[in-house]
């Protein structure tokens, strides 16, 4: 929770806010306890307690709980004592604060029998000097334990539940090995896809022309002494054809592994990228040290796709591309102005980016709200 600054008051009021919000919601178990002892009713009630910690303490948002068993009901049992003690205690020191502000200017409003009533510290208001003195300083007291209180009751409450309600060390690991064994099953079929693509561009375009070439020059061999003319046009059709096939292996090479990326590094090859996109595209790229030839080669392709779909689909008229190094995590950023609704079953681009970076243990957050902008953000593993 940011204290900091000018996000110190309002904070503060989250606590207390939240800490009220909880009070209410231990009430409402107590009264409904059968209905939680369900799984699924439980399971909702916790999701609900777990987005608002996560609010409070600005963490990720989680996504719904899979906890059970005895993790759930030890959440119901813990989360309903500390709401009900922690609500209270928040309940009465805000209680008393605005009770005191409101109550002290019209002491003198009051039923007799209120104004010696113990309202403050026991003393009975019998004049203005009772009021103001005692009164405010009864407010002054109470916000200052309010102030100083609600918003460390919160967290702690916030952070057990979020600590009761993490998935476990196992279920953390069984859920890591579905997410590899599902990577990996993607990034064979990606492999294997782009295997019989290269298999396919060398067969019917780089082979046939080789072949060709071999034809032509076998047949300016048999007639090197009688056909001269003959003989320089086959030989003229085998040098384009060298040329030709040449060129489609570059650009087979390039699928693979760009060679601007050894030429230049990857922040070199991004700028020769956003140089030559069809749309403007700025680049900001940081100290990026030493990145793996595999990471870096994700990491192009991801922005050459992106910066493509803006210019094919987006309607956008600039992009912003941004690579930074923290760590062992490499962040790429691309963000365009255009029209938005960047859907992946609607095409092969974003899915190819997914399976590249999921290939590598990375992460892809694509963020493209109808109207735009499309952002996204692609984060891969490149070692310490």
């Amino acid at each position: 929770m940011n204290d900091q600054g000018g996000g110190r008051l309002p904070a503060r009021w989250r606590g207390l806010g939240y800490l009220i919000t909880g009070l209410a919601a231990a009430v409402a178990t107590l009264v409904v306890l059968p209905v939680l002892l369900a799984p699924g009713a439980a399971r909702a009630c916790a999701s609900w307690h777990r987005r608002r910690a996560d609010r409070l303490l600005a963490a990720q948002p989680s996504g719904p709980v899979r906890a059970g068993g005895w993790r759930l009901l030890a959440w119901v049992g813990a989360s309903t004592g500390t709401g009900l003690a922690f609500g209270l205690v928040s309940v009465v020191c805000a209680g008393n604060a605005v009770t005191a502000a409101v109550t002290v200017p019209l002491w003198w409003a009051l039923p007799p029998g209120t104004r010696a009533g113990g309202f403050a510290f026991g003393a009975p208001l019998t004049g203005w000097g009772a009021a103001l003195t005692l009164g405010t300083a009864q407010a002054a007291v109470f916000a200052a334990l309010t102030y100083l209180l609600a918003p460390v009751l919160a967290r702690l409450h916030a952070r057990l539940c979020v600590a009761l309600l993490s998935p476990s060390a196992a279920d953390r690991l069984a859920r890591q090995v579905a997410t590899l064994t599902e990577t990996r099953t993607g990034a064979m079929n990606a492999h294997g896809a782009e295997l019989r693509r290269i298999e396919r561009d060398l067969h019917d375009g780089t082979q046939a022309r080789l072949v060709a070439i071999a034809m032509r020059l076998g047949v300016a061999r048999e007639l090197l002494g009688e056909q001269p003319e003959l003989v320089e046009k086959l030989l003229a059709e085998a040098q384009q054809g060298t040329e030709d096939a040449m060129a489609e292996l570059r650009a087979v090479i390039r699928t693979i592994y760009p060679p601007i990326l050894a030429d230049r590094g990857l922040a070199g090859a991004l700028a020769a990228l956003a140089a030559g996109a069809a749309i403007g595209a700025d680049l900001e790229a940081g100290e990026l040290g030493e990145v793996p030839a595999a990471v870096e080669a994700v990491a192009y392709f991801a922005v050459a796709e992106a910066l493509t779909n803006a210019a094919k689909h987006s309607g956008a008229a600039r992009a912003g591309v941004q690579v930074a190094r923290v760590g062992d995590r490499l962040t790429v950023v691309v963000a365009d102005d255009g029209a938005g609704g960047a859907d992946e079953s609607r095409g092969t681009g974003l899915a190819g980016i997914r399976h590249r970076v999921l290939a590598l243990d990375g992460v892809v957050r694509v963020d493209s709200p109808v109207g735009g902008p499309t952002v996204i953000e692609v984060e891969l593993p490149c070692g310490s």
